[in-house]
């Protein structure tokens, strides 16, 4: 059975808690990702921070041409994790039931990567292919 840990990615940037908006947003566009995690200085994860929590604060500060939202006011503080040992079955199941796109990797507490949808349904397909050759 296919682990979580050979699919995910491992090569991200998370962002930090005191990040201002702007510098979240840069930081998602750069990554070109459209959610990341948030960690503390130790690699702990604190929350998740998604585009789509970005919006209205986007929307509201730059009408306003004012922002001091920090990424600790926006981000989701207690977000759906998995662990690098998770398969790839239980990780579709949990999809299957929540919103998430991208699940953060934890293992001891610590940001180890994270797996995307795509990443998952790519690893389902390769094995439906496998089916129909066997």
């Amino acid at each position: 059975m296919i682990l979580i840990q050979d699919i995910m990615s491992e090569h991200l940037t998370p962002l930090h808690m005191d990040m201002s908006l702007a510098q979240a947003v840069d930081h998602l566009m750069a990554e070109q990702m459209i959610g990341l995690p948030v960690v503390d200085n130790e690699k702990h994860l604190v929350g998740f921070l998604s585009e789509q929590d970005c919006i209205p604060f986007l929307l509201d500060d730059s009408y306003h041409c004012d922002s001091h939202v920090l990424v600790k006011d926006m981000m989701h503080k207690e977000p759906l994790t998995v662990s690098p040992t998770n398969t790839i079955l239980e990780l579709a199941q949990m999809m299957a039931l929540n919103k998430p796109k991208i699940y953060p990797v934890i293992e001891s507490g610590k940001l180890m990567g994270v797996v995307h949808r795509s990443q998952v349904m790519a690893s389902l397909n390769q094995q439906l292919k496998q089916c129909r050759v066997a």
